[in-house]
């Protein structure tokens, strides 16, 4: 059963929202989120990315400015940027983008339901970029920014969302990117319990995006709760923020690679090569989109190819098998090219699906990379089968748009 329950958010008052709210911490460099933010003091950056507020080249991890995110929270509440529901709610998030809308439950997840393997993951975390969102959570005591979670399509859930859509949102705004942000308070008793209720009929949910900020999260909540003497189990640390969607309204994008050489082969070897494995068609200099599973893109010296793979090159039986950034890491990157970390390699970069197959075509007809593939992207499906079976789904894989966006709704762990 998933363990949800409502929470009093910490957010901004209508009047605010659009000055506050902002991209995640992790889409953006220090100096991205320093433009974006520009003169206006209430951007979530100050919070979020507090190194903004120190000279450019000022370390992300440095103690001064953990503490200046901080001093940022409790200024952006004593200012009135950020005020604190006084009853618990649970909220519903909209997202649209390209006419498409996504909707989702605020909610506060169980710590215990990660740490029993009840919130499943398909990714492996890094140590280092969990102990930052640790501190940032331990110091501000408070889960700055969600979560994003999945769950099998419920037909009560999705009768709440519909009911809903058809009120007055306390948010609805447009970012600068064009994606268009609605927010609903639940405040219903009855609703708030059919939530809570259908939820916990729930077997799991899925990690569809944020799982260094899951797993800090939970950490922080599992730290608290042995710290304390009087744990009952129903304090606020042990929960966390999270948006849930429904997995049908989710949308995988591709994630595609760019690599700066061929490994000392030829134009006319690597296409040969990737013959052994691939039927190979020449699309020309149009661009060419993968059309289906075990379909790739190949971008090299101004022209666009179609690779198919063959027969015997993949199990489709097999979570990890099915996968084409499987089939590619192995047969393409690996076996052709030499690369055999995605991680660590610097002769390989990713290239996330909203930028289009366009970013491909301009970094290797720049001379910045030699060659560039694009995948077809993978499926919900396929994230929820590789977390079923205990896989991990292999690094750079998975790509989804729209962001969730952060300062909308924060909690607080007291």
């Amino acid at each position: 059963m998933a363990n949800v329950k409502p929470f009093r958010g910490i957010r901004p008052p209508r009047e605010y929202v659009e000055k506050v709210a902002s991209k995640p911490y992790d889409v953006l460099s220090s100096d991205e989120a320093r433009a974006e933010a520009g003169d206006n003091e209430m951007s979530l950056y100050h919070i979020i990315k507090p190194e903004i507020d120190f000279p450019a080249g000022t370390g992300e991890h440095e103690p001064q400015v953990y503490d200046r995110a901080v001093e940022n929270f409790k200024k952006f509440r004593e200012r009135g940027w950020l005020v604190q529901d006084k009853d618990e709610k649970y909220y519903i998030y909209a997202q649209t983008m390209d006419g498409r809308t996504q909707f989702g439950f605020v909610v506060a997840a169980s710590v215990d339901d990660y740490l029993s393997g009840r919130i499943k993951k398909h990714e492996l975390t890094r140590r280092e970029k969990e102990a930052d969102r640790m501190h940032h959570i331990e110091i501000n005591n408070a889960n700055i920014e969600p979560v994003f979670l999945a769950f099998p399509d419920n037909e009560v859930l999705e009768s709440i969302i519909k009911k809903t859509a058809l009120t007055e949102p306390e948010y609805d705004f447009v970012a600068d990117d064009g994606i268009g942000h609605t927010l609903w308070c639940v405040s219903d008793q009855d609703t708030i319990d059919a939530i809570t209720r259908e939820f916990a009929a729930i077997p799991y949910l899925y990690i569809a995006d944020g799982h260094h900020r899951t797993a800090a999260a939970a950490h922080v909540g599992e730290e608290k709760a042995k710290a304390d003497p009087n744990h009952c189990g129903n304090e606020e640390y042990n929960y966390l923020l999270a948006v849930c969607f429904p997995q049908s309204h989710l949308k995988v994008m591709d994630y595609n690679r760019v690599v700066k050489d061929l490994n000392g082969l030829t134009d006319d070897e690597f296409l040969s090569r990737l013959g052994e494995n691939f039927i190979v068609e020449k699309k020309g200099e149009q661009t060419y989109r993968p059309a289906a599973l075990h379909n790739f893109a190949l971008y090299l010296s101004g022209e666009w190819y179609s690779l198919t793979a063959k027969e015997g090159t993949y199990d489709d039986n097999d979570p990890i098998g099915v996968l084409d950034v499987t089939i590619s890491s192995n047969l393409i990157l690996r076996d052709i090219l030499g690369i055999t970390d995605l991680r660590t390699d610097n002769r390989i970069d990713f290239v996330g699906g909203i930028r289009g197959l366009g970013e491909l075509k301009r970094r290797v007809d720049s001379g910045e990379m030699r060659v560039a593939l694009a995948l077809y992207p993978v499926t919900m499906q396929q994230i929820i089968d590789i977390a079923d079976t205990g896989n991990i789904m292999p690094p750079k894989a998975t790509w989804f748009e729209p962001k969730l966006r952060s300062g909308l709704i924060i909690h607080s762990l007291d």
